[in-house]
Parts: structure tokens; sequence; C-alpha cells
């Protein structure tokens, strides 16, 4: 079950009281998955409003030849698709877990009934869709009006954690590399060719799935481009 932490995390407010926290945990049903199980399927009618406690969702759609090809990533703690949830309409998208996770679920009707008795809590899913939507509009205007190497330098931004100074920082890739190409909407060789020529150009130093990026500023400037 979600603790204190986690739900303010959620709701994007620095601490939740107690009694908003018995509220929320009364109504949270919690799973715990495994890599590769379905979440909800494209077209299923939601239940309620589910939120991804820890561990790691894709949201994307079945590819013909029977993969997967994510469009968005979810790292715990984080929601998933909540205005699907709200609203009660069919899904747009398939999400399947990554690694282990809890996955907490909420029905709509209880969570109406939260919210209406705590006003930060209210806030707190207002602020939620919110920036689901500014995300979906970001994602949009880099499809349309940012070429691939400014796609990928802001995608490596955006997750970036500061290491020793501001300059530098550090990248933990949080799925396979074919994945990552799908969301930029490139292959995985332009991604492979891409992440090369950053190497070569004194950007990033890959190892693995950990990529250490050795000049931040230059990559933002690459990402505004």
């Amino acid at each position: 079950m979600p603790d204190a932490t986690t739900w303010a995390a959620l709701l994007g407010v620095e601490s939740v009281s107690a009694p908003e926290l018995e509220a929320l945990s009364e109504v949270a049903r919690v799973r715990a998955l495994e890599p590769g199980c379905v979440v909800f399927r494209q077209a299923d009618l939601p239940r309620g409003v589910l939120l991804v406690g820890a561990g790691d969702v894709a949201l994307g759609v079945r590819a013909e030849e029977g993969g997967f090809r994510t469009e968005r990533h979810i790292h715990g703690p984080g929601w998933l698709d909540t205005s699907c949830g709200l609203l009660g309409e069919a899904y747009i998208c398939d999400a399947r877990v990554l690694t282990p996770a809890m996955i907490v679920e909420i029905a709509r009707e209880a969570l109406l009934a939260v919210m209406a008795r705590f006003p930060k809590v209210a806030q707190g899913m207002l602020l939620a869709v919110a920036g689901e939507a500014r995300l979906l509009a970001l994602n949009t205007y880099d499809l349309m009006h940012r070429d691939a190497p400014a796609r990928l330098a802001a995608w490596l931004d955006a997750r970036c954690l500061t290491a020793d100074s501001a300059a530098r920082g550090v990248v933990q890739l949080p799925m396979r590399k074919r994945d990552i190409a799908s969301q930029l909407a490139i292959t995985p060789e332009t991604l492979s060719r891409l992440m090369r020529t950053f190497s070569s150009q004194g950007l990033i130093q890959v190892e693995g799935y950990t990529v250490h990026v050795l000049d931040r500023e230059a990559l933002r400037r690459l990402a505004r481009s």
C-alpha cells in the first residue's frame, strides 16, 4: 500500500495528513504484478483510476508482428492514464509491466468521494490530469517540430540525474533500447547511430544501460534546435 510519502509525490503536494492517508488507503486496492503482465488493454473499460506505486509500466500498442511498441514509460510512483479512469472511457492503448510493480486501483466513485471530502486530494488529482495533458502536448510538439537528434537530446535531458556538477549527469536507461526508439518514433538502428554520434561529439558516454552525460548544456542546446 502506498505510504504518505508516495501519496504526496503522486498528488504533487508536500505532505498528506493522517485523515487523507486513511481515506486513500481505505479505497485503494493493491496488486503485485510481474514483468510481462498486462495491466489493461486498448478498448478495455476502466473500473477505476490506476497508478504505479512502484516499478515500471509501459504504455503502448501491440505491433502487427506480435511485439509491443512503447509510447510512454511510467516509473512509479506515477499515474496510469488518469483521464480514462476519471471519465470512465475506454483505454486508448495497452499497459504492460516492465519490472516487478505495485499497481494500485481506486474505484472512480470512491475516489470522487475522497476528493469531495479533501480539497488537497482534489487539487492533486487536477494537477495530475493537467500534467498528463501537458506531457501529451509536449510529445506531439516533439514529433511535429523536432528532428530525431533533438528528440533524443530532450529525452536524455529530461531523465538526467545531476552528478558531480551541473554540467554532468547520469541517465539510467529504464527499458530496452528498442522500446526507447519506439517512444522517439525512430528505428533501433537510428537510436544506436545517434548514441554513437553523441558520444563522438563528447556529449555522452554509454556503458550498457547507463548513459553518462558529459556536457548537459550542449545537450540542451541540441534539444532546443
